[in-house]
């Protein structure tokens, strides 16, 4: 049955097109777009199928080649691996339908290679969330890392530089990881997750599994990004083409905090991370850090992709802060901030790459009420992503940061709901003076009198932009139905 072979259909499904994209569009490459979108919506529907599947009956264990652990990897599709797969894939799916105009014109030579590229992409993605093996999580790390120097190295003239920084410190990150799991293996003979999830328990006291854990957190720290290892992510997401940003930003650091949450909670387990080690305080307390560090360099900017930029570092704190509080509230504020932030920040990028598209910028101070006459549909989902971020009723945004405020009081700690309260004050700032501008502001040229016309972006882009703008009202609205079944993905002991 299909089911069965979830796991490994999916990964595969987008390395397939990564390879048949360059066969083919030596010979026509108009192809590649539309192979990359159909293998994408193909890959969206089955992450629907298998993420019902995985509720009604139970979670999915595949075994490569038929070779049960620890001789052979493990793919584990349960219910917090189906939900991120869902998550991803589908907010993949309507950035690739997003590309299309603006590949053409930022990369009008180089679009089979940029379409490959993209599966890839997705293809280390989608393993990273469903393996369960530890050195198969490095393998496709490497995959994903690689796959995103090249789509932000193909940006604007300070792209190959942002590249190369992201290559250096993601090269440092994985050596990281990959020391560290060599040092588990050292010490129990396996990289099964869930064999190491029984063995751990039984070495927390052996400063070779200690030291282990803390080159991991460090290693995905980098590839998630949190504060102060977030160092390669303004300038890769700032002179990225539009396309690249607005695929990476979602879902790139998601993919990262997945891999934390899944490695510190069911592998090394609750007790060992956040009792005997006091890692996850840690992370709390730089993730806090990111949380206002972030926010106020993004009121710093003028630029709206680095304002974005910036913003992602503080809005990855939210969902570090969530992993560090340790509680049944945290890991749900967590859980839900990682959807509600993909689609949140997909919507936003999307929006400026069509403003750059339109205006040749994105600077804010160059906006006004006319952006708002020209581009209503486009404003009007930025207004609804902008007002989420901030954590405005009843949008999505709102509730991620509620649950995580119940998780600071639940371990009193006061700190850092203060750090929650002031940083969506900030959130406030930097994006009401973006809608003060185009709702309020009037033109320089005062003296013109011309109607300002309608000039809407492409239905190819608008239509995934609304979507996701609409999904944010609709997730904030059933938020409820989301949290009952990240309740079922609790690992065990958390309630």
């Amino acid at each position: 049955m299909i089911e069965k072979n979830l796991p490994a259909i999916i990964p595969l499904l987008f390395l397939f097109a990564s390879l048949i994209i360059p066969l083919i569009g030596v010979w026509k490459k108009n192809f590649a777009y539309p192979i990359a979108a159909l293998t994408a919506l193909a890959s969206a529907l089955l992450s629907l199928y298998g993420f019902v599947f995985v509720i009604l009956t139970g979670p999915i264990n595949y075994y490569f080649g038929g070779w049960i652990p620890p001789l052979g990897i493990e793919y584990v599709y349960d219910y917090l691996s189906s939900f991120v797969v869902l998550v991803i894939n589908f907010v993949a799916l309507f950035v690739i339908a997003y590309s299309f105009q603006p590949v053409e014109k930022e990369l009008p030579r180089k679009q089979t290679a940029y379409y490959s590229v993209v599966m890839l992409l997705l293809t280390g993605f989608n393993g990273m969330i469903i393996t369960g093996d530890l050195f198969n999580l490095y393998v496709f790390i490497e995959i994903s890392s690689l796959a995103s120097y090249a789509l932000i190295g193909v940006g604007d003239k300070k792209a190959p530089f942002a590249a190369f920084k992201y290559l250096i410190i993601g090269t440092i990150g994985a050596s990281f990881y990959l020391l560290g799991i060599g040092y588990i293996y050292f010490m129990s003979g396996t990289l099964n997750m869930n064999d190491l999830y029984n063995i751990l328990p039984l070495m927390s006291d052996s400063p070779t599994i200690i030291v282990a854990l803390i080159l991991i957190v460090v290693g995905l720290g980098i590839k998630m990004a949190i504060f102060p290892m977030h160092g390669w992510l303004p300038d890769s997401y700032t002179h990225a083409p539009s396309s690249s940003s607005a695929l990476i930003a979602p879902i790139g650091t998601k993919v990262g905090a997945y891999a934390m949450i899944r490695l510190l909670f069911f592998v090394f387990g609750l007790e060992f991370f956040s009792q005997e080690l006091a890692v996850s305080d840690l992370i709390a307390i730089f993730s806090s850090a990111g949380i206002i560090f972030g926010s106020v360099l993004a009121i710093a900017q003028k630029e709206m992709k680095r304002m974005l930029a910036y913003s992602s570092v503080a809005q990855i704190g939210y969902i570090g802060l969530g992993i560090g509080l340790a509680n049944p509230f945290g890991f749900i504020g967590a859980v839900l901030h990682l959807l509600n932030h993909a689609l949140m920040k997909a919507t936003l990028f999307m929006v400026a790459g069509s403003i750059i598209m339109k205006e040749g910028h994105s600077d804010i101070f160059k906006f006004d009420d006319t952006y708002r006459k020209k581009y209503p549909r486009t404003m009007a989902a930025f207004t609804v992503a902008a007002l989420s971020m901030v954590g405005l009723p009843p949008l999505a945004g709102f509730f991620s940061k509620w649950y995580l405020a119940l998780g600071t009081i639940e371990n009193s700690s006061w700190l850092f709901l203060a750090v929650i309260l002031i940083s969506s004050l900030l959130n406030a700032v930097y994006f009401f003076r973006i809608l003060e501008k185009v709702y309020m502001k009037s033109p320089d040229e005062l003296t013109t009198k011309e109607k300002v016309k309608r000039n809407e972006i492409q239905f190819s882009m608008l239509m995934p932009i609304v979507v996701l703008a609409i999904g944010l009202i609709v997730l904030g609205i059933l938020n409820f139905i989301i949290v009952e079944h990240i309740y079922k993905m609790m690992p065990e002991g958390m309630l």
